[in-house]
């Protein structure tokens, strides 16, 4: 009855009800404060900045550890293939792009050296000022791609794939989730992994997913989501508000960077609102998963 009621809603409509981090005055969601929009991404890379280190400890502390289980399956259904142009978004760890380069190797053990390695943007002889957007935007110069908007993570991430001898297979591209650099159509599969609830406008980042999938390309999200068992969501509620900061604390001296992403979660859009989000940003066959009893969920849509 929900979803029935919602397609009735014009799309203008629907963003505006599921825009959770915007209001009419310019304000959006910073945890549970409201904070202005122009002020929302500071603070997020200043907590991000600070975590950047510990980030896996982090979503050890927030999921009990099944974070790592849930990644792994997030991975197998995105099911890698050789031939794909593949994009992960506001996964400056590499945490997700490591899954996929190694799941691709286990099934297709020549794809490491078959497919044409990284290779440095290329400068240009003289500077311009260009006429529009349209015209600084660049197609991917490797068939895996990381991007994020915080240095701190990518540093992490680069660091980790010359540990991990995965250096030469990445490129990394600093950019907002909610303005991509590329092209239109340049990505076979679009995933991005704990990161969306961060973003200032939602909408605008699923939007450009969509711009940058080639047809029939897929689009993927795994987040922290709202538990549907009310006795579970009780304990998970009560074990995220009294243990998680104080351990953010002893572990990473940083209660409110803890504080923060916990309260992110609470006001990120429920299941099936996130998947009208997606739906209203064009993309077809949308559904979703719930892990955990819905501590985590996927999310999955295909632009057609």
């Amino acid at each position: 009855m929900f979803i029935r009621t919602l397609s009735s809603i014009n799309r203008f409509s629907l963003l505006s009800i599921l825009r959770t981090h915007s209001t009419t005055s310019n304000t959006t969601h910073f945890g549970f404060d409201e904070v202005p929009e122009n002020e929302k991404q500071t603070r997020v890379n200043e907590v991000f900045s600070s975590v950047a280190d510990s980030y896996d400890l982090m979503n050890d502390i927030m999921s009990f550890g099944i974070h790592r289980i849930w990644k792994d399956h997030f991975i197998r259904i995105v099911r890698p293939d050789p031939q794909w142009n593949y994009i992960d978004v506001a996964g400056g760890t590499g945490d997700i792009a490591f899954r996929y380069l190694k799941e691709l190797d286990r099934y297709y053990p020549s794809a490491a050296s078959s497919i044409p390695l990284s290779e440095s943007p290329i400068t240009p002889t003289h500077t311009y000022i260009a006429d529009s957007l349209e015209q600084t935007r660049i197609r991917p110069t490797s068939k895996c791609v990381v991007a994020d908007i915080n240095p701190n993570m990518l540093a992490v991430g680069k660091q980790r794939s010359i540990d991990n001898n995965l250096h030469n297979r990445i490129q990394w591209i600093e950019t907002n989730a909610e303005e991509l650099p590329f092209e239109d159509e340049q990505f076979d599969v679009y995933t991005i992994a704990f990161g969306i609830r961060n973003c200032t406008h939602i909408d605008r980042v699923v939007s450009e997913a969509y711009r940058v999938l080639k047809k029939g390309g897929r689009f993927l999200c795994l987040e922290f989501s709202q538990v549907n068992n009310t006795l579970l969501r009780y304990f998970y509620d009560q074990y995220s508000k009294t243990f998680i900061p104080p351990m953010g604390q002893i572990i990473a001296n940083d209660w409110k960077s803890y504080q923060y992403l916990i309260e992110s979660i609470r006001v990120f859009p429920k299941q099936k609102e996130f998947a009208e989000l997606i739906r209203s940003c064009n993309f077809r066959y949308v559904n979703y998963e719930n892990l955990s009893f819905g501590v985590s969920a996927i999310h999955s849509g295909y632009k057609l």
